[in-house]
C-alpha cells in the first residue's frame, strides 16, 4: 500500500514515494553498523521525517531524483527495510539532444 506520513498508521506496512531532504546531514557510520543508514525524506505532500534504513547506504543516493521506502512508522520516525532509488538517467542529455534535431 502507498502512503504518505500523515495516512502511514503506527506499525502498519506501507510504501513513501518522496525525495531525499537535503536540509538534514546523512548518517552512516559502516565502522559501528554497516547496515544502519539514516536520513530525512519529504514525502509527496511534502512532510519530511527522518528515516532508519536496515542496509547499507545505496551508492549516489545523494543523485536519486526519487526514492521508494518499504517499512513503517514509529515513534514518528520511519524505518524501512526496503529501498529503490530513481537515478538520472545517463542518457537524458542524449535524449535530450536527440528531441532537438
Amino acid at each position: 500500500t502507498y502512503a504518505t506520513f500523515d495516512t502511514a498508521q503506527a506499525g502498519n506496512r506501507v510504501k513513501i514515494t518522496g525525495e531525499m531532504s537535503k536540509n538534514f546531514p546523512m548518517e552512516y557510520r559502516p565502522d559501528i553498523d554497516p547496515n544502519i543508514f539514516k536520513f530525512h525524506l519529504t514525502d509527496s505532500d511534502g512532510i519530511e521525517k527522518q528515516v532508519v534504513l536496515a542496509k547499507a547506504k545505496p551508492t549516489d543516493i545523494e543523485r536519486a531524483e526519487s526514492i521508494v521506502l518499504t517499512g513503517s512508522l514509529k515513534n514518528d520516525i520511519f524505518y524501512a527495510d526496503e529501498i529503490l532509488t530513481k537515478c538520472p538517467s545517463k542518457y537524458k542529455d542524449e535524449e535530450l539532444s536527440l528531441k532537438k534535431v
